[in-house]
């Protein structure tokens, strides 16, 4: 099953919030506490893993638009923060509960909860 993630936070750093689109169906969190762009990107990634658990799918592509977050949950890109490193340990203990997870980068056209996130805020 293909999911969708994203997240951002306004102003970054600043309050964080995700979305997942898996299945046609757009699961949203409005305030998951306070970080970096790339806290919310890595914290979309780990509910996205999440979703699928709830929705007890076995296999899945997660696709996003983070370079890093794809780049260091697919062991290419060296983690260099702390705070990402606990975020990608995270991500790896839920993987383990899946029997293949596939993370591939797309472009921010293609993300399905990037569009979300964007329409929320411009009011569409």
């Amino acid at each position: 099953m293909k999911i969708y993630f994203d997240g951002g936070c306004r102003p970054n750093p600043g309050r964080i919030e995700v979305a997942v689109v898996a299945a046609g169906i757009c699961y949203f969190e409005p305030d998951l506490g306070f970080g970096s762009n790339n806290d919310a990107e890595w914290l979309a990634a780990i509910y996205a893993l999440n979703m699928a658990g709830t929705l007890g799918v076995t296999d899945i592509q997660l696709l996003g638009d983070s370079a890093l977050v794809v780049g260091q949950a697919n062991g290419t890109t060296r983690c260099r923060s702390p705070k990402l490193v606990r975020h990608g340990a995270a991500f790896d203990g839920l993987r383990s509960n899946f029997v293949r997870v596939r993370v591939r980068r797309i472009t921010r056209t293609q993300n399905l909860a990037g569009i979300f996130l964007s329409k929320r805020h411009s009011g569409r």
